[in-house]
């Protein structure tokens, strides 16, 4: 099997697929994906007696799903199959699965035509309508049974990806498309990127990978991966006695246009609560005399710092006047590490000559686009970018020469060479103003503390995320959580994570 974190493309799933099923006895792999399915949906039924509602597509998924409730009805469940295909028309392991599934006590009902009348019957459904395969919207029958299928109350299972789902980009299929929401995913062969970005969280739930026994020779490299702490814990590094503030770096944050001072105070904050050795606020605006909050900020007017003796935040809160395209100017030419965000790339979008400056940096650079922001920068729509993630990440990254976190659900994080990672941490919390500065602030005192930009930005949208999903549990948001209110849990977290790096157990 792959590594935990790998994800693989649908080309790659199948092309290795194909090189299994040539050495296989036919039905193989099915019976293996069935018998994976059974024995997870065994996991989420509450007693020996619970009804399991099957539904099975006209494809190799349905095979799957037949098999599945076969085994499921042998082991004295209660399960219905609903055949939502022609079975003349079964591919032919899939009819094999169909003519053992008889002999079975598992109850058939073949091409339904009117939905069950009892909606909280069951204790289960299992999604066997369409795996990796489909490229048009669910429509007809298929609609109908996917909008009931998400109004019950009980968990789903989905095979190998949600029907309606892409497994490549995390997008409903279809412009008008429907998926179906589960509570479980159950994938085969390796986990695939649509189901941890844009929709693939809400629709997928918790994924779990069976590897159907495929030998791990066959694949070829991940098209990317999950985001976790070992990725980057070799730059976790517990202080010496001996340091001093200079050890650990300064940031500058620009920013603070007249009216938005809070922004670059919160990126400020987070990068001196994240182990910056100094940080200065560099207001665009009049500054304020200090941070009666937190005070040890240097506030400074953005047109006179000098960019060069520090790592640098530019963006947060500063608008798109001549004096901040001018100061952001100065900080492209000042060459030092540096966290692009908000209006820093609202004005390199508009720009040409910004934007081949920051080509030509050699600096760790890193940039931290929402959707609209990286819309602009490609001079494409917000639409473009969030129908593949993955690749308009990368796209970024390539042109500008930098690391790129292209934030939402699923951020993904993207470097030139098309290295990508997917994160795993994080919820609706973070959809709240002033939380992008909070993880601007994170990234720019990483790099200060010498984190190089990849792991930068790994560590910082891992530790953004994650400290948001404490702060949950603890019953602190989603609903009314604020940015600020990040920074403390992400301190803790951080200091959290090196004294375990220390002791050689990392957790995940």
């Amino acid at each position: 099997m792959p590594s935990q974190s790998a994800l693989y493309a649908i080309a790659d799933i199948r092309a290795v697929e194909q090189t299994c099923l040539a050495t296989l006895s036919e039905g193989t792999l099915m019976q293996r994906a069935g018998k994976a399915a059974a024995e997870c949906a065994l996991g989420l039924l509450p007693n020996a007696s619970s009804r399991v509602l099957a539904v099975a597509g006209p494809g190799n998924n349905g095979g799957d799903v037949i098999e599945a409730a076969r085994l499921l009805a042998e082991h004295g469940l209660d399960v219905t199959l609903w055949l939502c295909a022609d079975r003349s028309s079964l591919p032919a392991d899939a009819a094999r699965m169909l003519e053992n599934a008889r002999s079975s006590p598992l109850n058939i009902v073949e091409t339904p035509s009117a939905l069950p009348d009892n909606m909280e019957g069951w204790n289960l459904v299992i999604d066997g309508l369409f795996g990796i395969g489909l490229t048009r919207p669910l429509k007809g029958l298929y609609g109908t049974l996917a909008e009931w299928i998400n109004a019950l109350s009980c968990p789903v299972l989905a095979l190998d990806v949600p029907s309606g789902l892409d497994a490549d980009t995390g997008a409903i299929v279809g412009e008008d498309g429907i998926a179906i929401r589960a509570s479980h995913t159950i994938t085969f062969i390796a986990d695939k990127p649509g189901l941890h970005t844009l929709h693939g969280r809400d629709y997928a739930g918790h994924v779990h990978v069976a590897s159907l026994d495929i030998d791990t020779n066959l694949f070829p490299p991940a098209c990317a991966h999950l985001n976790s702490v070992s990725a980057f814990s070799a730059f976790l590094k517990k202080r010496p006695h001996n340091s001093h503030k200079g050890s650990f770096g300064d940031v500058i944050v620009a920013g603070g246009a007249p009216g938005m001072a809070g922004a670059p105070i919160l990126a400020a904050r987070a990068a001196a609560k994240c182990g910056a050795g100094r940080v200065y606020a560099a207001f665009i605006g009049d500054p304020p005399a200090y941070d009666s909050a937190q005070p040890e900020l240097m506030c400074r007017a953005a047109p006179s710092m000098d960019f060069s003796t520090g790592a640098v935040v530019a963006g947060p809160g500063m608008g798109t006047s001549r004096e901040a395209h001018d100061v952001l100017a100065a900080i492209l030419h000042a060459s030092s590490p540096l966290v692009l965000d908000a209006d820093a790339l609202n004005l390199i979008a508009a720009e040409p000559g910004l934007q081949a400056r920051l080509a030509e940096l050699t600096a760790p650079t890193v940039m931290t686009p929402h959707p609209l922001e990286a819309a602009r920068l490609l001079q494409s729509s917000t639409a473009d970018v969030q129908s593949d993630r993955l690749h308009s990440a990368r796209a970024l990254a390539q042109r500008f020469h930098a690391v790129v976190i292209l934030k939402g659900s699923g951020s993904v994080i993207a470097r030139p060479d098309g290295e990508a990672a997917i994160n795993t941490t994080g919820n609706p919390a973070l959809a709240t103003a002033g939380t992008g500065d909070v993880l601007a602030g994170i990234c720019g005192a990483l790099l200060a503390q010498g984190f190089p930009a990849w792991q930068a930005a790994l560590a910082a949208t891992w530790l953004h995320g994650h400290a948001a999903d404490t702060l949950v549990q603890q019953g602190i948001g989603p609903i009314g959580l604020t940015a600020s209110e990040l920074i403390p849990a992400v301190r803790t977290l951080l200091n959290q994570l090196t004294e375990a790096h220390a002791g050689n157990h990392i957790p995940h």
